[in-house]
């Protein structure tokens, strides 16, 4: 199966980009986030589905989580530094740090990932977990209730603010009103 992994177009465009970017900060926008699990029900054999990477086997990676785990190692053989997630989707706001000391897949070197949205729909949450990246959820607010109305008001959206200075990162993550719920300062590595 790795094999098949080595020349994939999209994961080798990717780092590609990461290789030959100047920024500070190496910003990856997905639309699901890594370690959640997100079901998408049965198929008709009666295993489980999964809309994201994480499949819920807590072990090495399968599936999805293969693509993820080259990237990662990828991204860690080429010593690019200040790699951060940004993602969705899964109708609350989190953050998680991804520690290849408590990951079952632990060839990596350690990052953060942070949730939020979408914007304007039901809310739920939280997700399960999956162990085999290392996934510890530091910060997480989602509704009691499973598809809470929008009009509940826990809509949740992320702000990203890098000091001209110091080139630190901080992201905050914020209500429907614009108000602080978490925020997370990171120091840049140097490259």
């Amino acid at each position: 199966m790795w094999m098949s992994l080595l020349f994939c177009p999209q994961i080798d465009w990717l780092l590609q980009g990461l290789k030959k970017s100047k920024a500070v900060w190496k910003v990856i926008a997905s639309d699901m986030p890594l370690g959640l699990q997100v079901s998408d029900g049965k198929d008709a054999a009666g295993n489980s589905k999964w809309e994201a990477v994480a499949n819920g086997d807590h072990n090495a990676p399968l599936g999805r989580e293969l693509e993820v785990a080259r990237l990662l190692r990828e991204i860690k053989r080429a010593g690019i530094k200040n790699v951060v997630w940004l993602t969705a989707d899964v109708h609350y706001t989190a953050a998680h740090y991804f520690d290849p000391a408590k990951a079952q897949f632990s060839d990596f070197s350690p990052f953060w990932e942070f949730v939020s949205g979408p914007f304007n729909s039901g809310s739920f949450g939280p997700g399960k977990t999956d162990g085999t990246f290392g996934m510890q959820v530091f910060y997480q607010k989602f509704p009691a209730v499973q598809n809470t109305a929008p009009t509940e008001g826990l809509q949740f959206f992320g702000q990203v603010d890098i000091d001209a200075k110091t080139k630190a990162m901080t992201v905050t993550l914020k209500d429907l009103t614009g108000a602080a719920l978490y925020a997370k300062t990171l120091a840049p590595q140097r490259v």
